[in-house]
């Protein structure tokens, strides 16, 4: 695939991105096309290497390795290199509904299993991708494809997040008739209301939606499914329904260190659902958000949640930002027991860490250990302090030794490196413990021992006849691509349940 010696010729190229302090004064989207030859050169590096573990999907030391929605790589890296954009299309949608947004908030699992990837920098899979999708639609290739039939079946999907969109997708297009339910008011799940702006701008989000409705879907928003309408009720109206609720309960790691209850303290996804909501409303004029606007604001959790509430805090304009994460900081290059094809455990500078790292001169202040940048590795807070009515003034914290396991604790603390931070801001990015109960608890859904609706990878049953359950709901917090992929698949099996066979991939 691609040029023989495409790989030897042409190093890897991404999308140029608008520097750090320019891109702050707005909330849009900061990579700029490529052209066409630089696109075609990045297909050419696609090596014909025999065995593509690009597109493989498995799960290796707990991490993805390829990509979980299969896509056909090496093949549409292969039609760009010779020009074919509308077949590199054609082939990029029989495997993902969504690409404009995988190719924009996929951490690119791909990428870490390139084979070219073993010892030179790997193709940009993810800027190929993106790049097929956006040109699909520029040139009007991406058009409505209602089916021909209807089967006379009506399924609900419960959530409009990428599971249950991609469920509903796959669904209508064997004709059955779909209502997705979204308690928000617009459609999209985390995609709407997850993902700040200028990662994913919300037009492209609507955009698939409007797509979607003119193929035949439904949509209902504000309407939360076991409060507003019971989930027995839901039940009688439809001949199946699938759980893509998502993973919506929050860790609290916290809930017992002293201050935890003082104001200023926030989950990450209040902060960014409300941003995204008041931005779309009235481009923040309504006030209806958490500002960050001169500010001393502490994140703890990295990760994508963790690294989006640096980017909109710096847009708000806090004073000041720092990102505690308890684990130790990542090696530049893969460690010994991080082999190809797993996914590379390696330190990366994200969006929001460039963003810090140009606003903000770390080096002058004395708590830091990392030099520009805004991470603090291997600390622990242990108190959030009050300025006596209520309200957070800083952050006590102690510096861990992994290499000294304690009590059943996987670290230690440091004797005497105690330190205290000024915070008016605390943003909690630990991530999701599971979906929450109430229509598990009116249908009698049986849980995991993580409080996930059970069902089995690859069937998607769940113990009540006619109901499934795909995505983070069944899996736990994962990728956007885990989630069409088992939306997908559960619109295969759920079809097979309602036909007898099923003829969806």
């Amino acid at each position: 695939m691609g040029k023989p010696t495409g790989f030897k010729e042409f190093p890897r190229q991404t999308a140029h991105e608008r520097g750090p302090l320019v891109r702050l004064s707005d909330w849009n989207e900061f990579a700029e096309p490529m052209s066409e030859d630089d696109l075609q050169h990045q297909g050419a590096r696609c090596m014909d290497c025999g065995i593509p573990f690009c597109h493989t999907g498995d799960i290796l030391a707990g991490a993805a390795a390829g990509c979980p929605v299969h896509n056909l790589i090496p093949e549409w890296n292969d039609l760009i290199y010779h020009g074919a954009w509308q077949e590199a299309l054609d082939r990029l949608h029989k495997t993902n509904n969504f690409p404009e947004f995988t190719g924009r908030v996929c951490p690119a699992p791909c990428e870490g299993s390139c084979t070219l990837g073993i010892n030179e920098p790997a193709v940009a899979i993810k800027t190929i991708e993106r790049a097929i999708i956006d040109r699909g639609w520029e040139e009007g290739w991406v058009v409505p494809n209602p089916p021909t039939e209807r089967t006379g079946k009506k399924v609900a999907i419960v959530g409009s997040g990428p599971a249950g969109l991609a469920a509903a997708a796959q669904l209508n297009s064997a004709g059955h008739e779909c209502t997705v339910y979204e308690r928000a008011d617009r459609i999209g799940g985390l995609l709407m209301y997850g993902i700040p702006n200028m990662k994913l701008e919300k037009h492209l989000v609507e955009r698939r939606i409007t797509l979607l409705e003119e193929e035949g879907v439904k949509f209902v928003v504000n309407t939360e499914i076991g409060k507003d309408i019971s989930a027995n009720e839901l039940m009688d109206q439809f001949d199946a329904v699938i759980m893509a609720t998502g993973a919506t309960v929050p860790n609290d790691f916290f809930a017992k260190t002293p201050g935890r209850d003082l104001n200023g303290i926030h989950f990450a996804m209040e902060f960014l659902h409300a941003n995204t909501k008041s931005l779309l409303d009235s481009e923040h004029k309504d006030g209806n958000y958490i500002s960050a606007k001169d500010k001393h604001v502490i994140v703890i959790g990295g990760g994508d949640t963790g690294n989006d509430c640096l980017g909109t805090s710096l847009r708000h304009g806090c004073k000041s930002l720092i990102n505690f994460e308890i684990v130790p900081q990542p090696p530049a290059e893969r460690a010994a027991n991080n082999p190809w094809p797993q996914w590379p455990r390696i330190f990366r500078v994200d969006y929001g860490h460039a963003e810090a790292a140009a606003k903000f001169d770390y080096t002058t202040d004395s708590n830091k250990t990392l030099p520009n940048d805004p991470r603090e590795f291997c600390i622990q807070t242990t108190e959030f302090i009050g300025d006596g009515k209520g309200n957070l003034k800083a952050i006590r914290t102690t510096d861990v030794d992994w290499s000294k396991p304690n009590n059943g604790a996987p670290f230690t603390p440091v004797p005497g490196s105690e330190r205290e931070w000024p915070a008016d801001l605390c943003f909690l990015a630990l991530g999701f413990r599971g979906p929450e109960q109430i229509i598990a608890e009116q249908l009698g859904l049986e849980t995991d021992p993580r409080s996930n609706f059970k069902a089995d990878y690859g069937k998607y049953a769940t113990n009540i006849e006619g109901v499934f359950a795909a995505g983070d709901c069944r899996r736990g917090q994962s990728l956007i691509v885990w989630a069409i992929n088992e939306g997908r698949e559960a619109a295969r099996e759920c079809d097979r349940y309602l036909m007898g066979v099923s003829q969806l991939p």
